[in-house]
């Protein structure tokens, strides 16, 4: 049973962002403190990347552990109302993400996913590893 009406639901749902999400921005602002020069959802790249390193031939997604359906998280869970619904959308949302970093592979990308409850809970770790996967 969901806690608000569906038009309150909508609502809240409709001002989730697509981009310059608060894990993005401090994201960012990490690679560029790191001397990493980059730009932000290129259009002309599959998926639109998130941050792409031109110099580095890599493009990084930063997915929210929800959206993405992160299974080793709390947050990546199917909510218990409408979940026919949930399930068959957060699917699709897994299936276009293992369609663009393929199509970014095959055009010879390095492509690396960070998720969101890894900026959260441990940032400096993810940024030794990023580094190393930009730079390798």
């Amino acid at each position: 049973m969901d806690i608000w009406s569906k038009q309150k639901r909508s609502e809240v749902m409709s001002r989730i962002r697509g981009k310059n999400t608060k894990p993005e921005m401090i994201l960012r602002s990490q690679l560029f403190k790191r001397g990493f020069r980059f730009r932000v959802n290129k259009k002309d790249l599959p998926g639109k990347p998130d941050i792409v390193l031109p110099k580095y031939q890599t493009a990084i997604f930063v997915h929210g552990c929800f959206w993405h359906y992160h299974k080793d998280c709390r947050e990546g869970r199917i909510p218990s109302t409408n979940t026919k619904f949930w399930k068959e959308k957060l699917e699709r949302n897994i299936a276009k993400d293992e369609k663009n970093v393929e199509a970014l592979k095959l055009k010879g990308w390095n492509v690396v996913v960070v998720w969101e409850c890894e900026i959260e809970n441990k940032l400096e770790e993810t940024l030794i590893d990023l580094t190393k996967r930009i730079k390798s």
